[in-house]
Parts: structure tokens; C-alpha cells; sequence
């Protein structure tokens, strides 16, 4: 077996620069080869929806233009919830109805010298604190129990008057009610001061009993005004029942109010100006606004045609055929270097849970490598 050893010869000096020269360049093609492995924020484009146009792939591409809204408007939500059920009956003054244990006062005058329940001296019986029974009743001397319940005071007041006429013929009944616990009103959280306030006569509105409550607490991002009323659950913006007098509906004993906070998020990855959960700080939040919330696409890194939007459906709305997605796993694509693109964007609703992902340019890669060989170069150049 022989050895070889390479010399370098003082004549020889020209040829071992040329192979040192040969030996960085071998060296640097790898790195050119794999400049997307540079360290980098974000996946190409490409990387992400490879293997996507496979019949047998589990995820959906659905690229996002104005003709395709119309269509992409009539797929379910993602994630239903309940915010937009309000009932409008309107502001309409009603009276404040007689409920299982308010408590009654009544007072019977009647001016006959042989009355059964006055005296010549004391011309006014009075009833004090009458509990009104799970039934609905009350217990009235000389009569028994009259029923009350769903009545307004001045309807109580004269069945009870006409009750007592075959027995105080002349007599006149006064009524007043302390509202019980079934006709108060919860104010569970969300405003300044929480409790419970008793119904005055005239029912109020939903706007004044947030007004006597201390208002909404100006902490809240974005709340939302939930009624659960008979158990049935109401809900609606706070904005939209700012708006519309109609939605100032009357409130009525028993009502529940909570005003929370938006909880709806998204996420925000790749190249742009933040990478975090992002709130809802509106009721709705377009593809657009979702980018300058985040404070924009990175104008170094950012493929203006791969910005991405993931979003994942329940099974139950998946669907072979219709206005359904195809997919649990949809990836909307949206491309911000044209008109049609930019406009789809601004009309396209970013859904809570849904993930917006700036992809990555590969000019930037091919720069970085680039820079690698330049700097190559410059070593080889030193030999000399």
C-alpha cells in the first residue's frame, strides 16, 4: 500500500491557491442548496399547502377572492356562539305584577257606626306585611284567600275591594307591595355596583337598571350584555343596545343581567409585526384589520401573496356537497398584491380561534445565501 502526501512545493504556490479556492467554493454550495433552512420566522408558502392537490389530504385550500365570498358567507361558523338572540318587546311603561312572596299592606276604611272591623274610634284596619303563598294568594278576614299573583296593585286592590263588599258595603281598600326576591331584579357582574334591585311600580328598562347599577365598568373589552330570563338566555353587543332604542327592553321581576368581556381571540404567527394572541376588540374583525392590529406584514420577510388564514370546523359541519367546507382543517389564502385580493381581504371575517400566518418570502433566503458566498469570495480574495 502506498502513501501519498500533498506537498506544497515554493513553485507549487499557485496551484495550492486554486485548490484552496475550489475547496471554500465546494463548501459554500450546500450552503446555497439549503438557504430555507436558514433560521428564519415563518414556512414558504410552498412548504405549507405541499402535498395539499393529494386527493387523499385531510385539508382544504380555499382561495379567498370576491367571487368566492358570496359562497364562503353561507358555510356555518366555526365556533357558534350565542350573541346576537335579544328579545324586543320594546320600552313600553308596565306595571310592576304581584309575585309569590312579595309582601302586601292593606288597609280597610270603612266609616259604618256597626262595621264588622272598624270601631267608633278606630275607623281603618291594617294588614301588615301579608306574605303572598307559593300559590299566589292571600289571606283576607271575613273573605279567605284571594289570589293575587299576576296582578298589578291597582287590579289586587279592587278584587279585594269587591271581595269585601257583601261584608263592609261602604269600605274602601288601600294596597301597597314590598317587592320579594321574585320581583327583584340580579345584576350579577360586569357593572360598577352588582346586587339585586328591588322593581319599582313601573317596571325599568334594561338601560336604567344598568344606569342604577353604576353603569358597565369601563375595564371590559368589547362587552357583551347577557339577560337569562324564564330560563331562556338573551344576548346581545352592549355597542348595538347603545344604538337602538328598540333593544331598551322593560325588565321584569326575576330577570338575571352579566355583562362580560369579549373572550374571542385569534393567533398571529410568521412574518409580522407581532407574533400573540390577539382579542377581539370588535364585534367583527376583517382579514385587513387583523394585519394592522399586529401592526402589519414585515416588509423585509412577508410573502404579500401567502398570507394565510387556518381555521378549523367541527365535524358535524363538513359536508360533501352545499355550502359547506369539505374539510375540518380549511386553510383560506389570500393574495395582498391585487386589487380583488385586497378588497376580498377587507370583506373576509376573521373567526375566534382561527390562526393568521404571514408566510415567508424566499428573496430574503436567496439574499442570505447570497451574502454567504460574497463573503466566500472575500475569504478566497484574502489568499491571494
Amino acid at each position: 500500500m502506498t502513501n501519498t502526501t500533498l506537498r506544497f512545493e515554493p513553485g507549487n504556490g499557485r496551484h495550492g491557491l486554486h485548490f484552496a479556492r475550489i475547496a471554500i467554493a465546494a463548501l459554500m454550495i450546500p450552503a446555497l442548496v439549503a438557504g430555507c433552512s436558514m433560521p428564519r420566522g415563518a414556512a414558504l408558502q410552498s412548504e405549507i399547502l405541499r402535498g395539499t392537490d393529494d386527493p387523499a389530504n385531510e385539508v382544504q385550500v380555499f382561495a379567498v377572492s370576491r367571487a368566492a365570498l358570496d359562497e364562503l358567507n353561507s358555510w356555518p361558523l366555526a365556533h357558534p356562539e350565542l350573541r346576537h338572540n335579544w328579545t324586543t318587546t320594546g320600552a313600553s311603561a308596565t306595571a310592576r305584577i304581584i309575585r309569590a312572596g312579595d309582601l302586601l299592606s292593606i288597609a280597610v276604611w270603612d266609616s259604618q257606626p256597626d262595621s264588622l272591623l272598624t270601631t267608633t274610634e278606630q275607623r281603618v284596619v291594617r294588614m301588615e306585611n301579608v306574605p303572598v303563598s307559593a300559590a299566589g294568594r292571600v289571606f283576607v278576614p271575613y273573605v279567605g284567600e284571594v289570589r293575587v299573583a299576576g296582578q298589578s296593585a291597582e287590579m289586587a286592590r279592587r278584587d279585594i275591594q269587591e271581595q269585601m263588599a257583601p261584608i263592609v258595603p261602604d269600605g274602601q281598600v288601600q294596597l301597597t307591595v314590598t317587592p320579594g326576591a321574585g320581583n327583584t331584579i340580579d345584576m350579577v357582574t360586569g357593572v360598577a355596583r352588582p346586587g339585586r334591585l328591588a322593581l319599582p311600580e313601573i317596571s325599568p328598562t334594561i338601560l336604567s337598571a344598568l344606569a342604577e347599577s353604576g353603569g358597565i365598568a369601563s375595564s371590559l373589552r368589547n362587552p357583551l350584555v347577557r339577560l337569562n330570563r324564564a330560563g331562556t338566555a338573551y344576548a346581545i353587543p352592549a355597542r348595538e343596545l347603545f344604538s337602538d332604542p328598540a333593544h331598551d327592553i322593560q325588565l321584569r321581576g326575576g330577570d338575571r343581567i352579566l355583562v362580560e368581556e369579549d373572550h374571542r381571540s385569534y393567533i398571529a404567527l410568521g412574518a409580522a409585526g407581532t407574533q400573540r394572541v390577539v382579542y377581539f376588540e370588535r364585534e367583527t374583525i376583517s382579514a385587513l384589520d387583523a394585519l394592522s392590529t399586529i401592526g402589519g406584514l414585515s416588509t423585509s420577510r412577508a410573502n404579500l401573496e401567502g398570507v394565510m388564514v387556518m381555521r378549523q370546523y367541527p365535524p358535524e359541519a363538513v359536508r360533501p356537497t352545499g355550502p359547506f367546507p369539505r374539510q375540518q382543517e380549511v386553510i383560506f389564502t389570500l393574495d395582498l398584491t391585487s386589487a380583488d385580493g385586497l378588497f376580498a381581504a377587507e370583506q373576509f371575517e376573521i373567526q375566534p380561534g382561527d390562526v393568521v400566518l404571514a408566510t415567508e418570502s424566499s428573496l430574503p433566503l436567496i439574499t442570505q445565501s447570497m451574502s454567504v458566498l460574497r463573503a466566500a469570495a472575500a475569504t478566497v480574495n484574502n489568499l491571494n
